[in-house]
């Protein structure tokens, strides 16, 4: 006789996610930066700073104004992390350098490059690291032959591809240049290995994207750490997520399953309660970084229009998200003009009346935002709908 299939509500799911994100309950202040690190399992990068840097917003928005500088040395100190891709490129907690030993693997077995390296390139980046310590690209020789941003030098290429292999690791920033060492040299000597095979590997990552998400879809699993649809149905089963249908959600296409998601038991274990916070998100926070899943959850549609040409964006270069009560309302397109924060254009979601609710949350969220940044101050440029923008700047201090 098969086993019943619990049943979760759209809110019930959206509320499971929001806690297991680190949006929802009382922050863990004591384990901090790292404490965010190691329950998301993957912080990713970018090179776009407007507030700051997608990995300081991070922990600001489940932590709230910890310092600029605690973040770096969390992130970049005491052989807690490493860069490597995963969702994109990503500080991950050290203890899942075993668990990327397929991807390392994989890219041994890769035979198609965008670039050509020549041997003895790729020998010289590792005896110079070897001699010499960590080193920037700049150090072993530059990172660029002097044309485009993707004109990389012959170095450059080298060392990039030893990040792949496993034959270097970034373990830190310098002045946002990464920092390439010799694993055996820059990991602790327990987690120094590839003794996992390719399915352990893999059931440890969809097991930790299902802690980190709380409930998902299997394709949500699958984006989480970027594996294939393929992979994670090869060890679902064995992963001790747990299946689940919610409310609402689209019947998987090819799988032939009867339930929708699976679910973390540690988030079924208790309903999830607590305080919300009051919130803007960086659009690269694991919390939203999957479009599908966010309009999902939230329905709310986000889209990046960082490299939309301008005339053509709608919210602006980096809209962020507010998150509040638990739902996603807004978004603000933040600037920096000395000491003012300015928001280019803050738009609530729904028809006026019910945006005028969330007016407060708003106001609050960019006067935290701006006390993080060091600015004092707050100025509302455009605002969607129109007839919110007296009511959002009369919020401000």
């Amino acid at each position: 006789m098969t086993a019943a299939v619990l049943s979760l509500s759209a809110d019930e799911a959206r509320r499971i996610a929001l806690r297991a994100q680190g949006l929802l309950g009382s922050p863990d202040r004591r384990a901090g930066v790292r404490g965010v690190l190691r329950g998301l399992g993957a912080v990713q990068l970018d090179t776009i700073s407007v507030l700051a840097r997608s990995h300081e917003l991070l922990p600001y928005a489940r932590l709230g104004a910890v310092g600029r500088p605690a973040v770096e040395e969390a992130y970049w100190s005491g052989r807690t992390a490493f860069e490597y891709w995963s969702h994109a490129a990503c500080v991950l907690p050290v203890e899942e350098w075993p668990l990327f030993a397929f991807r390392r693997r994989a890219y041994r077995a890769r035979t198609n490059w965008s670039h050509d390296v020549p041997e003895a390139a790729y020998r010289q980046v590792l005896d110079q690291l070897r001699a010499e310590g960590p080193l920037t690209a700049t150090e072993l020789g530059g990172a660029k032959n002097g044309g485009l941003w993707w004109d990389w030098s012959e170095s450059k290429v080298a060392v990039e591809r030893a990040l792949a292999l496993g034959d270097v690791v970034v373990t830190r920033r310098s002045g946002w240049k990464r920092v390439y060492d010799l694993p055996e040299r820059a990991l602790p000597e327990p987690l120094y290995h590839d003794r996992l095979n390719d399915e352990e590997c893999l059931r440890q990552l969809v097991t930790q994207a299902g802690a980190a998400m709380g409930v998902a879809t299997q394709a949500d699993l699958a984006d989480y750490h970027r594996l294939k649809g393929a992979e994670v149905e090869a060890v679902i089963e064995s992963t001790g997520l747990v299946p689940v249908t919610v409310a609402g959600w689209p019947e998987p296409e090819s799988q032939g399953r009867r339930h929708r998601a699976w679910a973390d038991p540690a988030a079924l274990a208790a309903p999830p309660r607590g305080r919300h916070r009051t919130t803007l998100l960086s659009p690269f926070d694991s919390l939203v970084w999957d479009r599908p899943r966010t309009e999902r959850i939230f329905g709310f549609y986000h889209r990046l229009e960082a490299y939309v040409p301008r005339p053509k964006r709608i919210y602006g270069y980096f809209a962020m998200p507010l998150l509040a009560g638990g739902r996603l309302l807004g978004r603000v397109d933040p600037a920096r003009e000395g000491r003012t924060l300015v928001a280019r254009h803050a738009a609530f979601e729904g028809q006026t009346h019910q945006a005028r609710k969330a007016v407060p949350a708003m106001a609050r969220a960019l006067v935290e935002a701006a006390g993080w940044v060091g600015c004092d101050q707050v100025r509302v440029e455009r605002c969607t709908p129109a007839e919110l923008a007296a009511p959002l700047t009369a919020a401000l201090p």
